[in-house]
Protein backbone atom coordinates (compact mmCIF):
# COMPACT_ATOMS: atom_id res chain seq x y z
CA UNK A 1 0.00 0.00 0.00
CA UNK A 2 1.09 3.55 -0.78
CA UNK A 3 2.15 5.61 2.20
CA UNK A 4 -0.24 8.53 2.86
CA UNK A 5 1.12 11.86 1.67
CA UNK A 6 -0.04 13.47 4.95
CA UNK A 7 -0.68 11.93 8.37
CA UNK A 8 -2.08 13.68 11.44
CA UNK A 9 -1.55 11.57 14.58
CA UNK A 10 -3.44 12.53 17.75
CA UNK A 11 -3.19 16.25 17.02
CA UNK A 12 -4.23 18.64 19.77
CA UNK A 13 -4.15 22.42 19.46
CA UNK A 14 -5.01 24.96 22.11
CA UNK A 15 -5.11 28.74 22.01
CA UNK A 16 -4.72 29.75 25.62
CA UNK A 17 -7.39 27.92 27.61
CA UNK A 18 -9.40 26.99 24.51
CA UNK A 19 -8.71 23.56 23.00
CA UNK A 20 -9.58 23.89 19.30
CA UNK A 21 -8.45 20.41 18.15
CA UNK A 22 -8.98 17.46 20.48
CA UNK A 23 -7.07 14.52 19.08
CA UNK A 24 -7.26 14.58 15.28
CA UNK A 25 -6.23 11.42 13.40
CA UNK A 26 -6.27 11.81 9.64
CA UNK A 27 -4.49 10.15 6.72
CA UNK A 28 -4.54 11.85 3.31
CA UNK A 29 -3.72 9.55 0.41
CA UNK A 30 -1.64 10.71 -2.52
CA UNK A 31 -3.92 12.53 -4.94
CA UNK A 32 -6.91 12.37 -2.58
CA UNK A 33 -9.36 15.29 -2.47
CA UNK A 34 -10.75 15.92 1.04
CA UNK A 35 -13.40 18.47 1.97
CA UNK A 36 -13.56 19.74 5.56
CA UNK A 37 -16.99 20.99 6.61
CA UNK A 38 -18.44 22.10 9.93
CA UNK A 39 -19.58 25.15 11.89
CA UNK A 40 -17.36 28.14 12.55
CA UNK A 41 -14.87 27.42 15.33
CA UNK A 42 -14.90 23.66 14.79
CA UNK A 43 -11.18 23.54 13.90
CA UNK A 44 -11.27 23.23 10.09
CA UNK A 45 -8.92 26.09 9.28
CA UNK A 46 -6.60 25.20 12.16
CA UNK A 47 -6.05 21.76 10.61
CA UNK A 48 -4.66 23.24 7.41
CA UNK A 49 -2.78 26.07 9.14
CA UNK A 50 -0.85 23.43 11.12
CA UNK A 51 0.14 21.71 7.89
CA UNK A 52 1.27 25.03 6.38
CA UNK A 53 3.33 25.66 9.59
CA UNK A 54 1.34 28.83 10.30
CA UNK A 55 0.46 27.31 13.68
CA UNK A 56 2.24 24.69 15.76
CA UNK A 57 0.39 21.75 17.36
CA UNK A 58 0.18 21.65 21.14
CA UNK A 59 0.81 17.89 20.91
CA UNK A 60 0.77 15.12 18.34
CA UNK A 61 2.67 14.39 15.13
CA UNK A 62 2.21 15.51 11.52
CA UNK A 63 4.04 13.55 8.81
CA UNK A 64 4.39 14.83 5.24
CA UNK A 65 5.61 12.43 2.56
CA UNK A 66 7.28 10.25 5.20
CA UNK A 67 8.97 13.08 7.11
CA UNK A 68 8.03 14.46 10.53
CA UNK A 69 6.96 18.07 10.01
CA UNK A 70 7.58 19.58 13.43
CA UNK A 71 10.50 17.42 14.60
CA UNK A 72 13.81 16.33 13.06
CA UNK A 73 16.89 14.24 13.81
CA UNK A 74 20.03 16.10 14.81
CA UNK A 75 23.59 14.91 14.09
CA UNK A 76 23.38 12.54 17.07
CA UNK A 77 20.12 11.07 15.66
CA UNK A 78 18.20 12.60 18.55
CA UNK A 79 14.65 13.80 17.89
CA UNK A 80 14.60 17.58 18.33
CA UNK A 81 12.34 20.48 17.41
CA UNK A 82 12.44 21.25 13.68
CA UNK A 83 14.51 24.25 12.63
CA UNK A 84 13.54 26.77 9.94
CA UNK A 85 15.51 24.95 7.24
CA UNK A 86 13.64 21.69 7.90
CA UNK A 87 10.25 23.46 7.94
CA UNK A 88 11.00 25.29 4.68
CA UNK A 89 12.06 22.04 2.99
CA UNK A 90 8.82 20.22 3.82
CA UNK A 91 6.64 23.28 3.31
CA UNK A 92 7.99 23.43 -0.24
CA UNK A 93 5.72 20.47 -1.05
CA UNK A 94 2.61 22.27 0.25
CA UNK A 95 0.67 25.07 -1.42
CA UNK A 96 -2.07 27.15 0.16
CA UNK A 97 -4.72 29.49 -1.20
CA UNK A 98 -6.15 31.88 1.38
CA UNK A 99 -9.50 33.65 1.66
CA UNK A 100 -8.04 37.08 0.98
CA UNK A 101 -5.61 36.40 -1.89
CA UNK A 102 -2.46 37.91 -0.22
CA UNK A 103 -1.08 39.23 -3.51
CA UNK A 104 1.67 41.86 -3.60
CA UNK A 105 -0.07 45.04 -4.84
CA UNK A 106 3.08 46.61 -6.32
CA UNK A 107 3.77 43.63 -8.61
CA UNK A 108 2.03 42.55 -11.79
CA UNK A 109 0.24 39.21 -11.62
CA UNK A 110 3.07 37.67 -13.64
CA UNK A 111 5.62 38.99 -11.12
CA UNK A 112 3.49 37.73 -8.21
CA UNK A 113 3.63 34.23 -9.69
CA UNK A 114 7.35 34.35 -10.46
CA UNK A 115 8.56 35.55 -7.07
CA UNK A 116 8.64 32.38 -4.95
CA UNK A 117 10.28 29.96 -7.44
CA UNK A 118 12.91 32.59 -8.26
CA UNK A 119 13.83 33.27 -4.62
CA UNK A 120 13.05 30.00 -2.84
CA UNK A 121 13.97 27.46 -5.52
CA UNK A 122 16.65 29.63 -7.19
CA UNK A 123 15.26 28.85 -10.65
CA UNK A 124 16.33 30.85 -13.69
CA UNK A 125 14.07 33.80 -14.41
CA UNK A 126 13.28 32.82 -18.00
CA UNK A 127 12.31 29.29 -16.95
CA UNK A 128 10.10 30.67 -14.19
CA UNK A 129 8.49 33.17 -16.58
CA UNK A 130 7.48 30.39 -18.98
CA UNK A 131 6.05 28.36 -16.11
CA UNK A 132 4.12 31.39 -14.80
CA UNK A 133 2.59 32.02 -18.22
CA UNK A 134 1.56 28.36 -18.36
CA UNK A 135 -0.05 28.50 -14.90
CA UNK A 136 -1.87 31.76 -15.62
CA UNK A 137 -3.23 30.22 -18.81
CA UNK A 138 -4.39 27.21 -16.78
CA UNK A 139 -6.49 29.51 -14.54
CA UNK A 140 -7.81 31.53 -17.49
CA UNK A 141 -5.75 34.69 -17.04
CA UNK A 142 -3.25 34.53 -19.90
CA UNK A 143 -4.49 37.92 -21.17
CA UNK A 144 -3.99 39.67 -17.80
CA UNK A 145 -0.30 39.01 -17.13
CA UNK A 146 0.78 42.67 -17.07
CA UNK A 147 -2.06 43.93 -14.88
CA UNK A 148 -1.75 44.71 -11.17
CA UNK A 149 -3.99 43.17 -8.48
CA UNK A 150 -6.05 46.37 -8.07
CA UNK A 151 -7.06 46.06 -11.75
CA UNK A 152 -8.63 42.63 -11.21
CA UNK A 153 -11.95 41.40 -9.83
CA UNK A 154 -11.99 39.34 -6.63
CA UNK A 155 -12.47 36.14 -8.61
CA UNK A 156 -9.51 36.97 -10.84
CA UNK A 157 -7.32 37.74 -7.82
CA UNK A 158 -8.21 34.38 -6.32
CA UNK A 159 -7.28 32.64 -9.57
CA UNK A 160 -3.92 34.45 -9.53
CA UNK A 161 -3.41 33.18 -5.98
CA UNK A 162 -4.05 29.63 -7.22
CA UNK A 163 -1.59 30.03 -10.11
CA UNK A 164 1.01 31.37 -7.68
CA UNK A 165 0.57 28.38 -5.35
CA UNK A 166 0.81 25.96 -8.30
CA UNK A 167 4.16 27.50 -9.30
CA UNK A 168 5.84 25.58 -6.48
CA UNK A 169 4.57 22.25 -7.90
CA UNK A 170 3.09 21.22 -4.52
CA UNK A 171 2.22 17.62 -3.66
CA UNK A 172 -0.58 18.91 -1.42
CA UNK A 173 -2.75 21.98 -2.04
CA UNK A 174 -4.76 23.61 0.77
CA UNK A 175 -7.79 25.81 0.16
CA UNK A 176 -9.16 27.88 3.05
CA UNK A 177 -12.73 28.91 2.19
CA UNK A 178 -11.42 30.54 -0.96
CA UNK A 179 -14.85 31.78 -2.09
CA UNK A 180 -16.01 33.29 1.21
CA UNK A 181 -14.66 36.78 0.44
CA UNK A 182 -16.06 36.86 -3.10
CA UNK A 183 -19.24 38.38 -4.46
CA UNK A 184 -21.74 35.59 -5.21
CA UNK A 185 -21.49 36.07 -8.98
CA UNK A 186 -17.72 35.43 -8.86
CA UNK A 187 -17.84 32.20 -6.85
CA UNK A 188 -18.55 29.96 -9.84
CA UNK A 189 -15.46 30.96 -11.82
CA UNK A 190 -13.15 30.14 -8.90
CA UNK A 191 -14.84 26.82 -8.14
CA UNK A 192 -14.55 25.87 -11.82
CA UNK A 193 -10.77 26.33 -11.71
CA UNK A 194 -10.50 24.18 -8.57
CA UNK A 195 -12.74 21.57 -10.20
CA UNK A 196 -10.40 21.44 -13.23
CA UNK A 197 -7.34 21.13 -10.96
CA UNK A 198 -9.00 18.33 -9.00
CA UNK A 199 -9.70 16.36 -12.15
CA UNK A 200 -6.37 16.92 -13.83
CA UNK A 201 -3.66 15.97 -11.38
CA UNK A 202 -2.17 13.67 -8.78
CA UNK A 203 -1.94 16.55 -6.31
CA UNK A 204 -3.74 15.93 -3.02
CA UNK A 205 -6.16 18.63 -1.92
CA UNK A 206 -7.66 19.60 1.43
CA UNK A 207 -10.49 22.11 1.07
CA UNK A 208 -12.22 23.98 3.88
CA UNK A 209 -15.54 24.89 2.30
CA UNK A 210 -19.16 25.82 2.85
CA UNK A 211 -20.01 24.99 -0.78
CA UNK A 212 -21.79 21.67 -0.18
CA UNK A 213 -22.71 20.97 -3.81
CA UNK A 214 -19.11 21.60 -4.78
CA UNK A 215 -17.82 19.23 -2.07
CA UNK A 216 -20.26 16.59 -3.28
CA UNK A 217 -18.95 17.00 -6.81
CA UNK A 218 -15.18 16.92 -6.33
CA UNK A 219 -14.31 15.36 -2.96
CA UNK A 220 -13.22 11.74 -2.53
CA UNK A 221 -13.99 12.07 1.18
CA UNK A 222 -15.82 14.58 3.36
CA UNK A 223 -14.99 15.18 7.03
CA UNK A 224 -17.48 16.86 9.36
CA UNK A 225 -15.73 18.63 12.22
CA UNK A 226 -17.57 19.66 15.34
CA UNK A 227 -16.04 21.10 18.52
CA UNK A 228 -12.52 20.00 17.62
CA UNK A 229 -13.18 16.39 16.64
CA UNK A 230 -13.98 14.59 13.39
CA UNK A 231 -17.55 13.62 14.16
CA UNK A 232 -18.36 11.93 10.87
CA UNK A 233 -16.40 11.10 7.71
CA UNK A 234 -16.88 9.13 4.55
CA UNK A 235 -17.89 9.27 0.89
CA UNK A 236 -19.59 12.57 -0.05
CA UNK A 237 -22.89 10.79 -0.77
CA UNK A 238 -22.91 9.26 2.70
CA UNK A 239 -21.96 12.44 4.55
CA UNK A 240 -23.86 15.05 2.56
CA UNK A 241 -26.94 13.09 1.47
CA UNK A 242 -27.34 10.43 4.18
CA UNK A 243 -25.79 11.93 7.36
CA UNK A 244 -25.94 9.75 10.46
CA UNK A 245 -25.47 12.19 13.36
CA UNK A 246 -28.10 14.68 14.47
CA UNK A 247 -25.48 17.44 14.58
CA UNK A 248 -24.50 16.88 10.96
CA UNK A 249 -28.13 16.76 9.85
CA UNK A 250 -28.75 20.04 11.67
CA UNK A 251 -25.64 21.62 10.11
CA UNK A 252 -26.60 20.57 6.58
CA UNK A 253 -30.21 21.71 7.02
CA UNK A 254 -29.01 25.33 7.17
CA UNK A 255 -27.71 25.05 3.61
CA UNK A 256 -30.77 23.20 2.34
CA UNK A 257 -33.05 25.86 3.80
CA UNK A 258 -31.09 28.63 2.08
CA UNK A 259 -31.36 27.18 -1.39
Amino acid sequence: MEEPIVQYKDIHKSFGEVEVLKGIDLDVKQGEKIALIGPSGSGKTTIIRLLMTLEKPTSGIIIVDGENLWEMRNKKSELVEADDKHLRKIRGDIGMVFQHFNLFPHMTILENCMLAPTIVKKKKREEVREMALEMLEKVGLADKVDLYPNQLSGGQKQRVAMARALMMRPKVMLFDEVTSALDPELVGEVLEVIRDLAKSGEMAMILVTHEMDFALDIADRVLFLNEGVIEEEGHPNDILINPKSARLRDFLSRFTNNR
